[in-house]
């Protein structure tokens, strides 16, 4: 019998900006061209993780990635692989095998072979907007599993003793949300999915429901019955399109093959999910100003207790958990607590979804065991600083997350390291930083969002964030005054004992770390008023050196005409002039202007 092939062509972001729409018409024309129609099928998949060698196309059986791909790509891959049963070596990514319970053809391939995916095990393998994908690799089984052979109070015991602690950012035992809210008498009680996810650069809970939201679905229903709730809602940014379009299909779905909905498996126990869309503030992220959000109120937190577990949603019992919280669910009822607390540490078992980004080789989501290191991360996983930098530090925890320099590299990946070296772990955001950046920037970068995003309720961080910001902002412009360190150090302090919610108490972080990890930094911007990553402008000088062979190119591109000199004589900058826009230093082809 001839084989049938499936072609999966990675619909994330990074891909289509890389033209991957191109590819589909191109296979079916190609699959027409040959008469293959019939045996091959084609289906877009959430991301892969694959950003930096996208398009990424995936051809099955055999899992055989192809990367890079472009149209014109297509005729040899059809021909060579579809064809004649040769898969085309120059595009496919090499990989062996090691870990990934449900897909061991990932294998050793550096990007992979320290990965495990369990929250994403069925990102890139299934049609994410076909329920019987989903269904045929035991999508719903758990659920099956916990209507039929388990108790509501058996549930919430699996979950506890999995170990499972929340990916949202805290880190709560999972199963101790869940028994407080099971514990409570109060009717009706929610459920809630926070897919409100807004940190700068991250991106794993958008993808995850791209990918595969069968399971925040499934998952949530689960979690419905271990805590007696009827109703649940997935609270998404209104900007995720693709997202929002695959969960309500899911949910859709889900209604019409008795998933959810009245008697759910002919058992008399009834939910269903409403979406309810976010205009994209980053505090609904916090949980408190989340349900704010959906009761109608402007998204502010309030100050717990009590807490939602005992009076959220319209005041009654709630449950909420982040996307990544929601899809290991089905995975730990279906192989087990005991399974589960097998991987990861002592306290932090599982693993934990990255958005890996900055000044690394490989950029997109990973997926690994809690226990990594940050070394294996950036060098293994992350394939190591490009263009032979020197790393300089690592934020982890979003624009919340503290910066860690090169001593703390082999700091295990999980809630009480990250802790006790000064970051924590967040939702996800993980941003390598190299040589080039500067870190009282950086920091500035960073409290510039937070202070932007805060919602205004707690003196400490509407005031504290922006008196900080008004501080970093005159160092880097070179006005530092003696004293600010301190300052810094002072309000940051107050912010975090003072500030109302989690947002607020974290928001210092990044100006704290960097003080404590490159305070050298700070007092070269302050007295000396030098930047030696020469990233900030004000600090920085434009000249001309000996290399300059007079070709006019930095004169003509000058927007304030402060560059003089004859054809081939030496220019000069006019430095009273000079606004420092850099045009001349990105322009000259003979490296004849220094940045001083």
């Amino acid at each position: 019998m001839a084989t049938t092939y499936g072609i999966i062509v990675c619909d994330g972001t990074p891909c289509i900006n890389s033209g991957a729409r191109t590819l589909t018409s191109a296979l079916q024309e190609q699959l027409d061209r040959h008469g293959l129609r019939d045996r091959v099928t084609i289906s877009l998949s959430g991301c892969l993780g694959m950003c930096d060698k996208g398009p990424i196309l995936v051809v099955n059986p055999g899992y055989t990635i192809y990367g890079h791909v472009t149209e014109a790509d297509i005729p040899e891959i059809i021909e060579e692989h579809l064809v004649h049963g040769r898969p085309l070596a120059r595009l496919a990514i090499q990989e062996d095998h090691l870990y990934n319970r449900f897909f061991r053809v990932f294998g050793d391939e550096k990007f992979f072979g320290k990965q495990m995916r369990i929250a994403l095990r069925n990102c890139g393998i299934i049609d994410p907007e076909n329920i019987d994908d989903y269904l045929s690799l035991r999508g719903f089984e758990a659920l099956a599993k916990a209507l039929t052979e388990l108790t509501p109070e058996q549930v919430v015991a699996e979950v506890e003793k999995s170990g499972l602690r929340g990916r949202g950012g805290a880190g709560f035992p999972t199963g101790l949300k869940w028994k407080f809210t099971a514990a409570q008498k109060a009717t009706p009680k929610y459920v809630i999915c926070n897919a409100d996810e807004g940190d700068p650069g991250a991106f794993m809970d958008r993808s995850a429901i791209e990918g595969d939201p069968h399971t925040v679905v499934e998952g949530m229903v689960i979690g419905g019955y271990a805590v007696g709730a009827s109703k649940g809602i997935v609270y998404i940014r209104a900007e995720y399109p693709l997202a929002i379009r695959r969960i309500t299909k899911a949910v859709e779905d889900a209604r019409a093959h008795g998933l959810l909905g009245e008697n759910i498996l002919g058992s008399d126990f009834s939910f269903d999910i409403e979406i309810r869309l976010g205009a994209g503030a980053f505090v609904c992220g916090e949980e408190t100003a989340l349900i704010h959000s959906i009761e109608g109120a402007r998204g502010m937190p309030r100050p717990r207790p009590p807490y939602p577990s005992v009076q959220g949603l319209f005041g009654r019992p709630t449950l909420i958990n982040n996307v990544e919280t929601w899809a290991n669910i089905p995975v730990i009822l279906l192989d087990g607590a005991n399974w589960f607390r097998t991987v990861g540490t002592e306290n932090s078992k599982g693993t934990k979804v990255f958005a890996l980004a900055g000044k690394v080789v490989n950029t997109g989501l990973i997926e690994v065991p809690m226990g990594t290191t940050l070394r294996e991360i950036i060098y293994e996983v992350g394939g190591g600083i490009p263009d032979g930098k020197k790393f300089k530090a690592v934020q982890t925890g979003g624009p919340s997350g503290g910066c860690l320099p090169e001593g703390y590299l082999d700091t295990s990946i999980d809630y009480d390291s990250l802790a006790r070296a000064g970051s924590i772990m967040g939702s996800g955001g993980m941003i390598v930083i190299d040589e080039d950046s500067c870190m009282v920037d950086i920091a500035k970068f960073f409290l510039e969002f937070t202070q932007n995003e805060s919602c205004g309720k707690c003196t400490p961080c509407r005031e504290g964030t922006k008196r900080m910001l008004e501080i970093l902002t005159r160092i880097t412009e070179g006005q530092g005054r003696p004293g600010d360190v301190e300052k810094l150090e002072r309000l940051g302090d107050t912010i975090q004992k003072a500030s109302l919610c989690g947002l607020g108490q974290s928001a210092p972080n990044p100006v704290l770390s960097t003080i404590k990890n490159f305070r050298e930094e700070y007092e070269e911007h302050i007295h000396e008023k030098r930047c030696r990553a020469r990233a900030c402008t004000n600090l920085v000088t434009y000249q001309i050196t000996e290399k300059c062979v007079g070709c006019g190119a930095c004169r003509r591109v000058c927007p304030v005409a402060a560059i003089t000199g004859a054809a081939k004589k030496l220019h000069v900058i006019d430095q009273d002039k000079c606004v420092k826009c850099g045009m001349c230093f990105n322009t000259c082809k003979f490296d004849a202007i220094a940045k001083v």
